[in-house]
């Protein structure tokens, strides 16, 4: 832990929703905040939307800065608030970012539509990339539900996802919604009598999953944990929970170069269809 959230603004709505989201995560886990925006060299110029007025893209991110500061301190009087403007590619100079922080926060368009576009370009860059945690936030917070769901299958970076979603349900008194889903395999119809055999399987995977919680359940003794094995697909379970969660947490692989297949199927599916903001985690290099 460095004591440092980072986020990313570019004025946007779901910018905006972020700064909120970050200063107030900043706040529960004592850590300084570092707004960031990303000015790209070859755009000196910004049409600003609506009025037809050119402006100066450094003037603009000063701007962006200082209001999303003032946003921030709206939120919290408790933390240290940093600005900094940067140039550069915005999703190479977010990745640098997310290496000296405890997580990296972004907006997401949200705008619907094709899947890209739905997370936008730079989320679909940073998932399964950045450093350490990544957490997009679509849009405001206005309820707080008091939950944390965790999506968790026993690999590597699902058990990173737990420990970020353990430790994240402890800073903020929640209780953690623990879920491990699977598939049936497919079979005829008529294969009635493999259903001992499945009936054997689910209970060998629901043993498998508490045996994999019960560390974190030691080491998080003072976190309500509620699990959840079913037989399902994981997206849509995660995607179902998230609408009476405060956070879904969801591992990476973090291996390859594409955006989808670093990120894997089940957290870019739930990226796009999750109702709450979404946290992708991934072992850290100094962890692996």
């Amino acid at each position: 832990m460095t004591g440092l959230i980072v986020v990313g603004t570019d004025g946007s709505a779901p910018a905006t929703a972020a700064v909120e989201w970050a200063a107030e995560d900043a706040t529960r886990s004592g850590a300084a905040l570092r707004i960031v925006y990303v000015r790209e060299p070859w755009n000196t110029l910004i049409l600003l939307s609506g009025i037809g007025e050119e402006k100066d893209s450094t003037e603009y991110g000063h701007r962006v800065l200082a209001t999303a500061a003032q946003r921030a301190r709206d939120r919290t009087s408790d933390i240290k608030i940093t600005t900094a403007l940067a140039t550069g590619a915005v999703v190479e100079r977010l990745k640098s970012e997310s290496e000296r922080a405890d997580a990296l926060v972004i907006g997401s368009r949200g705008i619907g539509g094709f899947a890209g576009l739905v997370l936008g370009s730079v989320g679909l860059g940073l998932a399964g990339h950045a450093a350490g945690p990544l957490v997009v936030v679509r849009a405001p917070v206005r309820t707080a539900r008091g939950v944390i769901v965790a999506g968790f299958d026993g690999s590597e970076h699902s058990q990173a996802a737990l420990e970020y979603a353990f430790a994240r349900a402890r800073q903020r008194g929640s209780r953690l919604r623990a879920v491990c889903a699977w598939q049936m395999p497919m079979l005829s119809p008529y294969a009635l009598g493999y259903s001992p055999v499945l009936e054997g399987v689910f209970a060998d995977k629901a043993e498998t999953a508490r045996r994999l919680l019960a560390p974190y359940r030691e080491k998080y003794p003072d976190v309500t944990v509620e699990e959840s094995i079913v037989c399902d697909h994981p997206v849509r379970v995660l995607s179902d929970a998230s609408r009476q969660a405060d956070l879904v947490v969801v591992g990476s692989r973090g291996l390859g170069g594409f955006g989808s297949a670093v990120l894997g199927s089940v957290s870019h599916g739930v990226l796009h269809r999750a109702h709450c903001p979404v946290a992708i985690v991934r072992p850290r290099s100094d962890e692996r």
